[in-house]
């Protein structure tokens, strides 16, 4: 009896090690599909947009107020996760951005019957909840240690897949004038099951208990403990690489959901392109979610940081020939061309975050950068709009130029060399200070300029 009482923690410690393994998965599929259901929306608009216009009879300008109302959405989101970044609970944060997304999709799937003011409301609804869902799906993954980088670029894959399907089934829908918005029925089903796969699985947990959970967080969950108390909005929004990321990644997001979107405008009026034109959307969209995966080897090679000059440099050559090159075919392969090399770059400014930022800001940070991102998805495409209905939709490549052009000088200025140093509210009180904090959390340092 004494020898296999003595033999009995060695199966209970393969079991642990067997369900955190198991949580970890289940964690990384949740946040996987919450992606799919944010590239759904971020994918969808471009076939839709003259159906829109006839519908509404509006012209690019007010046609573009779905994408201005929905970044007042994502701003919103973004004051709530710097303001309130320890309070928000994960699961709790996850499961409430999603109803948002299913109540603003079940008002879009009245289109037809509803006034243009309220579709156009809808989106700021459906702004808050897609750019909470994204703040703490990237908040999370980047505080995940094994594999964090490759299930970051998957992660970010499943966005591509869910921004690849929603125009291929968008165009079906588009081919029906009178049902077009019932294709918002589609994404109401679907913003359903991302509800209850986020409630299932996180189960209303916060995110240091998902992770200890998984075999992680335990040395992160005792840094955020330290610097219990001493997190303040200042230091977020007064830290220059924090701010220079969220630059970044407004413009990177701007340029990928006005590519996706708005290149179907400009095939068929530029090109001649037919109603299939909305399958060039879904080319770059498919682009952006195999560039994700295929390209995480050279990523890796070359390294994150550096490899991102090489991309823009070829995506900016990419982007001249589609619009010097008076081909409806080649200008179609190579706005998918132009996904393949975008897709990365998400990824791997959030695993810059992951790597430098201090735990204790982390969260708060991810969730003001990636509502900043979110928000460049639909200040972006307003402006292209605007800008399309004064000079013609053919400015939309000049724009897409210089908007990488743009990208290109902010990583200069933003890659940071080394984990980032950020004074804590103990900088004010030097008594109250622990002579064992960690380096990170010194309140003698300064703010890594």
């Amino acid at each position: 009896m004494e020898e296999k009482s003595s033999q009995t923690p060695v199966p209970q410690t393969d079991f642990s090690v067997k369900k955190a393994r198991r949580r970890s998965w289940l964690h990384f599929l949740a946040c996987c599909v919450s992606m799919i259901s944010i590239g759904w929306v971020d994918g969808s608009s471009g076939p839709l947009i003259p159906l829109m216009q006839q519908q509404f009879h509006v012209n690019y300008t007010l046609v573009s107020l779905i994408f201005i109302v929905n970044t007042v959405g994502c701003l919103t989101a973004a004051a709530i996760n710097v303001f309130y970044s320890e309070e928000l609970v994960l699961g709790k944060a996850t499961v409430t951005a999603a109803l948002a997304q299913i109540i603003a999709n079940a008002l879009q799937a009245a289109g037809i019957r509803l006034p243009f003011p309220v579709f156009v409301i809808s989106y700021y609804i459906c702004g808050i909840g897609v750019a909470m869902q994204d703040a703490q799906a990237n908040g999370y993954m980047a505080s995940v240690k094994r594999n964090g980088a490759t299930k970051m670029g998957v992660m970010h894959a499943a966005y591509g897949v869910g921004a690849l399907v929603a125009p291929l089934v968008s165009t079906q829908f588009s081919n029906h004038p009178s049902f077009w918005s019932l294709f918002y029925v589609v994404s109401t089903g679907l913003g359903i099951i991302n509800l209850i796969c986020l409630a299932v699985i996180f189960q209303f947990k916060g995110k240091e208990q998902c992770l200890i959970e998984e075999g992680e967080g335990i040395e992160r969950s005792e840094s955020s403990s330290t610097a219990a108390g001493q997190v303040h909005w200042r230091q977020i929004i007064g830290s220059r690489p924090v701010l220079l990321v969220a630059a970044f990644l407004l413009c990177y997001v701007g340029t990928e959901v006005t590519q996706g979107n708005w290149s179907v405008s400009y095939i068929i009026n530029e090109r001649d392109g037919g109603t299939a034109s909305g399958y060039v959307s879904a080319g770059f969209f498919g682009g952006l979610t195999i560039g994700r995966v295929i390209l995480l080897p050279l990523n890796s090679w070359i390294g994150e940081e550096r490899v991102m000059y090489l991309y823009l440099v070829i995506c900016i050559g990419f982007q001249l020939v589609v619009w010097l090159v008076p081909s409806l075919v080649t200008g179609a392969l190579f706005v998918s061309f132009i996904g393949v090399l975008l897709g990365p770059f998400y990824p791997i400014a959030m695993n810059v975050c992951g790597r430098t930022l201090p735990p204790h800001i982390l969260t708060g940070s991810i969730g003001l950068i990636g509502a900043f991102s979110a928000s460049g998805g639909a200040l972006v495409p307003f402006a292209t709009g605007a800008i399309a209905q004064a000079a013609g939709i053919w400015s939309l490549q000049p724009l897409m130029v210089g908007m990488l052009a743009l990208q290109g000088v902010i990583w200069i200025l933003e890659v940071p060399k080394q984990p980032v140093q950020v004074k804590s509210s103990e900088s004010r009180h030097p008594t109250r200070s622990s002579p064992t904090s960690s380096p990170a959390l010194d309140p003698e340092k300064n703010i890594r300029e």
